[in-house]
């Protein structure tokens, strides 16, 4: 799946933390993944509470597939679901399963998810999502991906260790991939992330963090910035 260049190198805390030497930095929370999931991404984004047939997720940082497993067992149906996510070092499915069973929650969908992806496949069917994992440098593969989400996750390593994930230039482009009334949430407070998302059109608010982190970030679109790219010019 993953040419060399392109393969995480990982350490590993207390057996079960997967850590990226690439850029020294936890894949999840240390005090705990899937609350930190549910707590920014989920009901950062006023989710499943605006979950409807077609509502599209996107996401800059696949990792251990952590959030879409979290996604799955916050929408049980009915109604489909997309889920969109960009990675440019893809994990292999032996390193995921062994970071999975820190969360006995996903035990039950993990398996079909592994072994998607553990056959080479990026596009991956469950009951009431699809999701299609994009592999690449996000820099070039979100501006060229043809969708707009309704939610993203932006769920990279730290913009002090991974800064090329949240560029004003990238942050731009999730603003113009964002549908109308879309929003977006973040575990990071950084001040130049939150410019950078305010000047791709969104209006940008501080929350609590979770855990040790005191803020996170969540925004809506703002009905101008959608008009104004559908205006002429």
């Amino acid at each position: 799946m993953a040419s060399p260049d392109q393969t995480p190198m990982l350490d590993w805390r207390d057996e079960t933390i997967p850590v990226s030497r690439r850029f020294d930095d936890p894949y999840f929370s240390l005090a705990g993944g899937l609350d930190e999931t549910r707590h920014v991404f989920l009901a950062g984004n006023g989710l499943p509470g605006r979950f409807r047939d077609g509502f599209q997720i996107a996401e800059l940082g696949f990792g251990t597939g952590l959030n879409l497993l979290a996604t799955l067992l916050a929408h049980p149906g009915p109604g489909h679901l997309h889920f969109t996510s960009f990675e440019a070092f893809p994990m292999a499915a032996a390193d995921i399963a062994r970071a999975l069973q820190a969360f006995p929650e996903v035990a039950g969908i993990a398996p079909g998810f592994l072994r998607q992806w553990e056959s080479g496949e990026t596009t991956l069917r469950f009951p009431h999502l699809t999701a299609t994992i994009i592999l690449g440098d996000a820099r070039e593969t979100l501006p060229a991906w043809p969708g707009k989400a309704d939610a993203w996750f932006l769920d990279g390593f730290s913009p002090a260790k991974n800064p090329e994930l949240w560029s004003a230039e990238l942050m731009a482009a999730v603003g113009r991939h964002t549908a109308p009334g879309g929003s977006f949430a973040t575990y990071t407070a950084a001040g130049h992330v939150r410019r950078a998302l305010a000047e791709a059109g969104f209006t940008v608010t501080r929350k609590p963090g979770f855990g040790r982190k005191r803020h996170m970030s969540v925004g809506v679109l703002q009905p101008s910035a959608t008009a104004s790219r559908m205006s002429p010019g």
